[in-house]
């Protein structure tokens, strides 16, 4: 149990730990994907810090937060799942409970297959660990988009006969040898007879579940629960404050401008806003 879960390890997450720390709160940092400031080759615009790479910036911060006792854990959060006065969150192969949440996830850019979105919960899975045991001795799919879809598709072969689609190029060469890999590019989801068909230019194959395995998650099933505009942007009062209450989103998710400098203030306003929450 934590005072707060962060959801993303950039800037702005990075910033509301620090601040959080400094105020007693107990703080588990998590994220799975490389942010888009590990990307830049040099930053010149951050006072104090000239010359930099952005990869060096962002561990420079990771270590101080770290110092100063925020756990971090690079992994990727599946689920965020309000429940009462406390929040669980699904993080790998592992369970974290939190009284509070920030969002400090960037921009998700994340393209859903067609169908993907409304099948979820009904044959389409996020999370090996959650729901393998549903298809035992079944034949299922894995799309996979990172590293560690590989080491989930090689346990869910413990339990069924695995199928592995390639939706963006990653190593793969660590998968058993019976796992099947298709040669094909999956291109869409649909149902038929209580199977999920995988649709690619050769056609389509049908499948007891499938397992969608990407580095991010859409906010849409990290937290549907969150109230969105019509353009799926995350309704908020006071700028950082959610329709969840002790839910804050704080950098890039707000809006432009996408600068270092933002990132950083919207994670510190955001973790005093919600310290003075919980200390009520």
């Amino acid at each position: 149990m934590y005072d707060v879960l962060i959801v993303g390890g950039g800037p702005a997450g990075c910033s509301a730990a620090l601040t959080l720390r400094m105020r007693g709160k107990s703080v588990l940092m998590a994220y799975s994907d490389r942010g888009a400031l590990e990307k830049a080759a040099l930053v010149e615009n951050y006072p104090g810090m000239p010359h930099i790479s952005g990869r060096d910036m962002i561990d420079a911060i990771r270590a101080q937060a770290r110092d100063l006792g925020v756990e971090i854990k690079e992994s990727l959060v599946q689920r965020v799942l309000p429940m009462g006065d406390m929040f669980s969150a699904m993080l790998g192969n592992e369970l974290a409970q939190a009284r509070a949440v920030i969002l400090a996830t960037g921009i998700p850019r994340i393209a859903l297959l067609p169908g993907e979105e409304k099948l979820v919960g009904m044959g389409v899975s996020y999370c090996a660990t959650c729901d393998g045991m549903f298809y035992k001795g079944g034949n299922i799919a894995v799309i996979g988009a990172w590293n560690e879809a590989a080491e989930e598709a090689n346990f869910l072969a413990t339990l069924a006969h695995v199928t592995y689609y390639t939706e963006k190029p990653h190593e793969t060469g660590t998968l058993k040898p019976e796992i099947d890999r298709s040669p094909l590019k999956p291109l869409g989801l649909t149902a038929e007879g209580g199977r999920i068909l995988i649709e690619t230019e050769a056609g389509s194959d049908a499948y007891d579940g499938v397992f969608i395995l990407r580095p991010a998650m859409a906010l849409s099933q990290l937290m549907p629960e969150l109230e969105t505009d019509e353009k799926g942007k995350i309704r908020t009062w006071d700028q950082y404050r959610t329709s969840l209450n002790n839910v804050m989103i704080a950098g890039d998710l707000q809006g432009p401008p996408y600068q270092i400098a933002k990132a950083v203030g919207d994670g510190n306003i955001a973790a005093l806003q919600l310290i003075r929450q919980l200390d009520e």
